[in-house]
């Protein structure tokens, strides 16, 4: 089966749409598993017809056990390429638009609480370059609550040393300024004046280096993140968008509007930080236990 256009669409998201390179590899390979469904059916995927579509998710449900979430996904994915084929004209009709998945199971971001992060940061030595510069993705993670693929992007010159903020460049090559506080100020002094200068084997503007001397990459940052806790006593998985998470939360757990948080996440919609107000149960139980006249006697 010809895929001709699978690749003019991922050079769209990479270079138009400015989707990460993790994004564009999860979007391929939803992609290829229904170019390959598609070819054990004999089925040409620019002649889809709307009883196929409800065949497939049929199949990714029965036959794959996929979750309502994992289906999902997979079809927002499809969405995105007939979208983008309808749009140039390489199809007649997209009947993806009248397809509903399966209703999504709610589920909670998962954070780590304030006393877990702190074992984190200090479970990692210093006094080498790497360590200096592991400690400098927790915090930069942390204290700004950008994502990984904004993270691996930074440029020593996005970084206004003097007004403790970072020019990050976000979804769709939208700019926004994040700031960072005391802790991580420190450590990026250290990295900058120190472990930088070891690892910066090819003279290169980005900040985090591999030991190469070569930009890190997401890939890269999710592994060290792996590796890192194992040095603790926590029992918890770690990914870059939990820290994400963690730095919303505790952001809202302290009595910061919805509005900010949203703007420090850097999401267009309220919608989509409205996730983490159903995570704030304790601290709305504090304040109306201290607050409400007959909460107690």
């Amino acid at each position: 089966m010809t895929k001709k256009y699978l690749d003019e669409y991922l050079d769209y998201l990479k270079y138009q749409k400015a989707y990460s390179s993790y994004t564009i590899e999860n979007y391929k390979n939803d992609i290829l598993e229904y170019f390959e469904y598609l070819e054990k059916e004999n089925i040409n995927y620019l002649n889809i017809k709307y009883s196929d579509t409800r065949f497939y998710l049929m199949y990714l449900k029965d036959t794959c056990k996929n979750t309502n979430n994992s289906i999902d996904r997979k079809l927002s994915s499809l969405r995105g390429f007939y979208k983008y084929l309808s749009k140039n004209n390489y199809i007649d009709n997209n009947v993806f638009l009248l397809i509903n998945g399966p209703k999504k199971a709610k589920k909670l971001p998962r954070y780590f609480e304030y006393n877990e992060l702190e074992e984190l940061f200090n479970s990692i030595d210093i006094s080498t370059a790497k360590g200096q510069r592991d400690l400098l993705i927790l915090e930069v993670l942390y204290a700004t609550g950008i994502r990984v693929g904004e993270l691996v992007n930074i440029k020593v010159k996005d970084i206004n040393i003097s007004n403790r903020t970072i020019l990050i460049l976000g979804k769709g090559n939208k700019e926004r300024i994040v700031s960072y506080g005391d802790y991580c100020e420190e450590i990026l002094k250290k990295y900058l004046k120190s472990g930088r200068v070891q690892l910066n084997k090819n003279n290169s503007d980005y900040l985090l280096l591999n030991h190469l001397g070569e930009k890190l990459t997401e890939r890269g940052i999710r592994y060290l993140l792996n590796e890192l806790i194992k040095n603790t006593s926590l029992t918890k998985s770690i990914s870059p968008h939990m820290i994400r998470h963690s730095f919303a939360t505790h952001l809202l757990n302290e009595g910061c509007d919805l509005i900010t948080v949203q703007k420090l996440l850097g999401h267009e919609s309220i919608s989509a930080t409205q996730v983490y107000t159903h995570v704030t149960t304790d601290r709305l139980k504090e304040v109306y236990y201290n607050n409400f006249p007959r909460a107690k006697k």
